[in-house]
């Protein structure tokens, strides 16, 4: 692989999102077979002094795993891999599976003990708030197919899309977190969304490529018992394997009080996890410009410009809205007129409208400035 693209995302990858110091470990996780990806990642990591701790991790087997693993299984493995976790200052996760539902046939009760007792310890509580990390989507037949494009086609939308200027995205989206950090009231309309909350005193945070690849968005979290009115969401949604589509939720001071979608009955069981997975944990604005259309691949679709995602589940350490759940779930709604429009308003200034925004200062995040 002389790629000259692959070599720029990994240099990216450990210089400015792990931004990796000599001594360091780092954790690559890879899901999925793109060996040769792995190794240019080492590469990059001793070039800078830092030591590389490898996991290769296979689909089908996680399958396996998944279709059979008990509380037990699941909390020895987690035992072993905290250790490992918390000797580590970074981490690296990368998915490049083939087929984006190959685990859709374990059920909701095994993938719940997964979250429970292994993802929710190693990832939720040390990962996440213990480590420098970053997670990355590779692109791989199965993906350019959920995309509708050749693969080679596929590949140059994900280098455009994973290595563009995130210095510049990232002054521009001081703009937004300064409107957010005033604001109270958020109002949200359109086509079958009237969807009222606050954010008063909650930070917003902006994801400029220190975390996600390909990344994009500006996060918060609603007041926790704050939510009231209705949402519809217009995206498909990929969950342990299983799609959703016109997930429509009702809340009612916080509460997810009606769910429905292609698969109400899965989609509830997911809600009825725990306490918190009726809550709200995020939400979010997506402004990357190279991403436009859904591809029922969270990472990417969160990040859609014109978008923005309410998530179901459990709130992260950074924005502490006090919702705390095995589940987090970002669900994407699109407010570009090709796909019906909206409108967010935040207290009483209408900030975006069919996906750009209006106020002088915040334009600076809309896609022709930001390409």
């Amino acid at each position: 692989m002389n790629d000259p693209r692959v070599q720029k995302l990994c240099d990216m990858l450990v210089n400015y999102s792990l931004a990796l110091k000599p001594g360091e470990k780092v954790l690559i996780e890879m899901f999925g077979h793109q060996p040769v990806l792995v190794a240019k990642l080492i590469e990059a990591v001793y070039a800078v002094g830092a030591q590389p701790v490898v996991r290769l991790r296979d689909m089908t087997v996680q399958r396996a795993l998944l279709r059979g693993g008990t509380a037990e299984k699941w909390a020895f493995e987690a035992e072993n891999d905290a250790a490992l976790m918390r000797g580590v200052q970074a981490y690296l996760g990368i998915r490049a599976n083939e087929n984006g539902f190959e685990t859709s046939d374990a059920t909701s009760e095994q993938t719940a003990l997964y979250a429970k007792y292994y993802s929710g310890p190693v990832h939720g509580k040390i990962r996440v708030p213990q480590t420098r990390w970053a997670v990355l989507r590779y692109p791989t037949s199965a993906a350019a197919q959920a995309a509708k494009m050749s693969l080679e086609a596929f590949e140059d939308y994900f280098f455009n899309v994973c290595t563009l200027d995130y210095a510049k995205m990232s002054k521009a989206m001081d703009s937004l977190v300064d409107r957010m950090k005033r604001a109270d009231r958020v109002h949200i309309l359109g086509q079958g969304t009237d969807l009222r909350f606050s954010i008063k005193g909650l930070p917003p945070i902006k994801c400029d490529g220190k975390l996600n690849i390909p990344d994009g968005e500006v996060f918060t979290a609603p007041i926790r018992d704050s939510v009231n009115g209705v949402l519809t969401y217009n995206t498909p949604s990929l969950y342990n394997g299983i799609e959703f589509s016109n997930v429509r939720l009702v809340f009612k001071e916080g509460k997810i009080i009606e769910a429905t979608s292609s698969d109400t009955t899965r989609l509830n069981r997911i809600l009825d996890t725990d306490e918190g997975a009726r809550y709200v944990g995020e939400f979010s604005f997506g402004v990357n410009p190279y991403v436009t259309e859904p591809m029922m691949d969270t990472l990417f679709d969160e990040k859609i410009a014109g978008s923005f995602h309410f998530t179901p589940g459990h709130c992260y350490d950074e924005c502490p809205n006090g919702n705390h759940s095995d589940i987090h779930w970002d669900m994407v709604c699109i407010q570009r007129p090709e796909y019906g429009g909206g409108e967010i308003w935040l207290d009483d200034e209408l900030v975006r409208k069919d996906g750009l925004f209006l106020p002088e200062e915040l334009r600076c995040l809309n896609p022709d400035a930001l390409r």
